[in-house]
């Protein structure tokens, strides 16, 4: 995988979890089942992005890919 797409895909699914989240907190006095697991998938997606984030530390840059 590349550092770039490595960085992209980090932030997507950061800001998409919390906002995935944010939103079954919304769900959550409507239909406490939904809402507990779209919070928890949402907070399942922001700690897969913080552990790429984590990962693409650890590798190496390729100097092919810069421009």
């Amino acid at each position: 995988m590349k550092t770039t797409t490595a960085e992209t895909l980090a932030w997507v699914l950061i800001y998409g979890g919390l906002l995935l989240a944010s939103l079954g907190l919304f769900l959550a006095p409507r239909d406490v089942v939904i809402g507990t697991a779209v919070i928890i998938a949402g907070l399942a997606a922001a700690a897969a992005g913080v552990l790429l984030i984590w990962l693409r530390s650890r590798m190496k840059n390729d100097p092919k890919e810069q421009p």
